[in-house]
């Protein structure tokens, strides 16, 4: 819902935030973790994230052929062409295992996030 305070148009949860001097909750505010893929490189291939919890996983390709981050139990993928980076923000996870993989090069890259 839209409000207007004096000249100043904002959505009503941003509003509460605006008056109470916060900023928005955002994928900025949540624990990141960074990943490099690399023309069938993982770096690194095991992230551990606390459990309960969203996060954000940064995902940089620094090689020379796109890569794709591809999560079937997370239910995520994301494609990046060589020099991109990008990011994907994950539901808070139950603790355990959760695999991953690059789908352009899956016989080599392929990593596991870790909730604790």
């Amino acid at each position: 819902m839209i409000k207007r305070v004096g000249r100043l148009a904002v959505a009503s949860g941003a509003l509460v935030c605006l008056l109470a001097g916060m900023a928005p909750a955002g994928a900025a505010d949540l624990p990141t973790f960074r990943l490099e893929m690399q023309d069938g490189k993982l770096n690194p291939a095991r992230i551990e994230v606390p459990a309960g919890k969203r996060i954000k996983i940064e995902v940089h390709n620094t090689g020379k052929s796109a890569v794709e981050f591809e999560s079937i139990q997370l239910r995520k993928e994301k494609v990046l062409a060589p020099g991109a980076q990008s990011f994907v923000v994950i539901a808070p996870l139950s603790p355990g295992e959760y695999k991953f993989f690059d789908d352009f090069h899956m016989q080599t890259a392929q990593g596991v996030i870790v909730a604790k």
